[in-house]
């Protein structure tokens, strides 16, 4: 049974047993973000995080465009600040157990399975699941992952100091954290596909002013090579045809994300790329499940955006468990 406690700032709804109002998976910005409004407003709250929580922006050295910190802040630390921020008002979190199904009852009971084999049940599920890094697919890339081959430069970064690196992709990502390998490495070179770079301004004219750095476009990778670990990156020049080795020592992949949707592709309406389809309520079509974050069609990958989505999701899912 429900008991309702109305206030003037929100009503608030208490529940025993091992019924959750709130199951979030996926433990990144949206997901903490969600937490945050549906725990402080008295919800049964659960994250539910394959990995540690904070997603891929709590990999960024440095992020610039939040609100609210002019001088930028380190990813890790802003994630752990909306982790605490959801643990104050008594979100439950539960880290590396990854949701392999979700299965829909009734209105107002869903099932999530982990992997672990533990099975939750909500009357509102959220899917933060956010997306993962794109493979090139080229000869040399799996066989050289871990031994030079990486797809996150603040986390392997260091372990390229004064060694040459090759930054696959020109995009934000791709500069981004080619600006945090500068830091290490004697010289980076970037190879991007496109004859031109998506990447905000201010990103491409740090990369072009940099010393260390080489900007060429163009360039379609064709194989990863190395012996014991990597030495270097085949790539053709499309508009010549010509084709150029890179030395390196290390290679980090950006050339773009795909969602982690697979786990719900057979519930839920998802576009040709499989993000997930919501309405401006970040509602799928399946009552009481919705999806936020870089996972949800037509999100732009921002992180404020994420936090937004993880708002507008808890607001409407209140409405959902009231009128139950």
């Amino acid at each position: 049974m429900f008991e309702f406690t109305i206030t003037q700032e929100s009503p608030k709804i208490k529940i025993g047993g091992g019924l959750y109002d709130v199951v979030i998976i996926g433990g990144g910005a949206a997901g903490l973000t969600t937490a945050i409004y549906t725990s402080r407003d008295g919800l049964k709250t659960l994250v539910l995080e394959r990995e540690a929580t904070g997603g891929l922006a709590a990999t960024t050295e440095l992020i610039e465009n939040y609100p609210g910190f002019p001088d930028g802040i380190n990813g890790a630390e802003l994630l752990e600040r909306f982790r605490k921020q959801a643990e104050r008002f008594g979100a439950e979190i539960v880290e590396f157990d990854e949701v392999v199904k979700v299965n829909p009852l009734e209105k107002g009971k869903i099932e999530v399975h982990t992997q672990s084999g533990q099975v939750y049940t909500g009357k509102t599920v959220v899917i933060a699941t956010g997306s993962r890094p794109k493979k090139l697919n080229v000869p040399g890339e799996k066989e050289f992952a871990g031994r030079g081959v990486s797809y996150c430069a603040t986390c392997d970064g260091p372990f390229f100091k004064d060694k040459n690196v090759v930054i696959i992709g020109a995009g934000n990502s791709g500069l981004q954290e080619g600006l945090q390998v500068l830091e290490y490495a004697k010289h980076v070179t970037f190879l991007e596909f496109l004859p031109y770079t998506r990447a905000e301004h201010i990103l491409q004219e740090r990369v072009k002013r940099h010393p260390k750095s080489t900007l060429l476009f163009n360039q379609q990778v064709t194989a990863i090579v190395g012996d014991k670990t990597v030495t270097g990156v085949r790539a053709v020049d499309r508009e010549t045809k010509e084709e150029h080795l890179y030395p390196a020592d290390g290679v980090f992949i950006y050339v773009g994300y795909s969602p982690y949707s697979q786990f719900v592709a057979d519930i839920v309406e998802t576009n040709k790329w499989g993000y997930i389809i919501t309405d401006e309520k970040m509602r799928t079509k399946v009552p009481g499940l919705y999806a936020i974050g870089d996972v949800r069609a037509d999100n732009p990958a921002q992180l404020s955006v994420s936090v937004g989505d993880g708002a507008k999701a808890a607001l409407a899912l209140r409405d959902f468990i009231l009128e139950l």
